[in-house]
C-alpha cells in the first residue's frame, strides 16, 4: 500500500478513486507520565513519554487508516493529513485520513 502526503504519485496514475478513509485512536495519558512531563517542563528538554505515545497514535490511526483503504480495494492512499482533537482533560484524538485509490504504472 502507497501512502503519500501529496494528491499524484509520481510514475503512477490514478485510475480509480474509492473515497475517503480514515482510522482514528483516543488516548489518554498515565497519572505516572504527568509527574515525569511537571518535572521535565521546570528543566527543560523534551518529554519523551509523550513523543511516544503520541509516535505509537499516529501509527495506530495510519493503520486503521491503510486497511479500510485495502477493504475498498485500494493498493493507495493520497492527500493522507493527520489530525489532531482534544476529548478530554487527558485524553486526545489522533485521525489520519486520505482518499483511497488505485494507481497503476505510467507506460
Amino acid at each position: 500500500m502507497l501512502i503519500v502526503t501529496s494528491e499524484s504519485v509520481a510514475g503512477k496514475r490514478v485510475v480509480q478513486t474509492l473515497g475517503l478513509v480514515r482510522g482514528s485512536t483516543v488516548r489518554a495519558r498515565h497519572l505516572g507520565q504527568d509527574i515525569l512531563a511537571v518535572l521535565k517542563n521546570i528543566v527543560g528538554g523534551e518529554v519523551g513519554t509523550y513523543s511516544e505515545l503520541l509516535k505509537s497514535s499516529r501509527e495506530e490511526a495510519l493503520e486503521r487508516m491503510t486497511a479500510e483503504a485495502r477493504a475498498l480495494g485500494a493498493n493507495g492512499v493520497v492527500g493522507v493529513r493527520f489530525a489532531t482533537a482534544h476529548v478530554m482533560s487527558g485524553a486526545a484524538e489522533i485521525l489520519a485520513y486520505g482518499t483511497a485509490v488505485v494507481l497503476e504504472d505510467v507506460e
